[in-house]
């Protein structure tokens, strides 16, 4: 399904000039064509993979932002596609799966989820195929919708905070709420972070999302995030518990 709040036709033009074999380098894609909005030291730029919305998901999978590499990945499958000619459904869709979570973070999430037993919950044999033959039980998504940039690197959800700004305020607190709307089943949300948990938190209280189950306190699988390991450890038996709670609210 196509996201209300999409971008592609307007961009599209844009994204044609590219071709597949572009080394697509910032000056090509943060530029004006592909430029959302601009507040103070922050600049959102339209990328493709997050359009394609999965309401059948059993699992949300949640970032804070899409990133420069994740936005590179994303250009990169989308003209690939578009020069195969698929539909924009299927453009949007293998755009999603190529880019969300991609690199060495995907490993590491997926090496996480396993220890949580997710792929036991979700009667699969491991977290991996979430990503490939089980994607359809996965939706992956941002907090803020599209990449942001502050001061031209990675917003990490911290500087500003997201309440300070209101083009991030709108994007976490009505856009991607209207997202999680758009599932139809009671889901395991996955925070990757301090930043998307904190949003998450906040959305809480709209009834609409009480259906939910989340799993907070979940490190952010990233690399670069020096205490990922030992926070999950301290956490694993909690989120253990919640995800079999959640297991056996879906078979009751």
């Amino acid at each position: 399904m196509i996201s209300q709040h999409s971008y592609f036709q307007q961009c599209l033009p844009a994204i044609q000039q590219l071709y597949t074999h572009t080394n697509f380098t910032k000056e090509q894609l943060l530029q004006k064509d592909f430029l959302i909005r601009q507040e103070n030291e922050l600049s959102m730029y339209y990328s493709p993979h997050n359009d394609y919305i999965n309401p059948d998901a059993h699992i949300v999978i949640a970032g804070i932002t899409p990133g420069w590499f994740q936005m590179k990945t994303a250009f990169k499958q989308c003209t690939s596609s578009l020069s195969h000619h698929h539909s924009l459904e299927e453009v949007l869709y293998e755009t999603k799966k190529a880019a969300s979570f991609s690199g060495t973070m995907r490993a590491n999430l997926i090496a996480m989820l396993d220890r949580c037993g997710i792929q036991k919950a979700a009667g699969i044999n491991s977290a991996a195929e979430l990503f490939a033959s089980q994607r359809h039980l996965l939706h992956t998504t941002s907090v803020l919708k599209y990449p942001v940039f502050y001061k031209g690197k990675n917003y990490t959800g911290h500087q500003p905070p997201i309440e300070r700004s209101a083009l991030l305020s709108h994007y976490a607190f009505e856009v991607f709420l209207h997202e999680l709307n758009e599932i139809k089943n009671p889901c395991l949300i996955v925070p990757l972070g301090k930043a998307v948990e904190q949003v998450l938190r906040k959305l809480a209280c709209e009834p609409s999302l009480s259906r939910h189950t989340h799993l907070f306190g979940f490190p952010h699988p990233s690399g670069a995030n020096g205490h990922r390991k030992r926070i999950f450890e301290e956490h694993l038996n909690e989120f253990t518990e919640i995800v079999e709670k959640w297991a056996a609210k879906r078979k009751s």
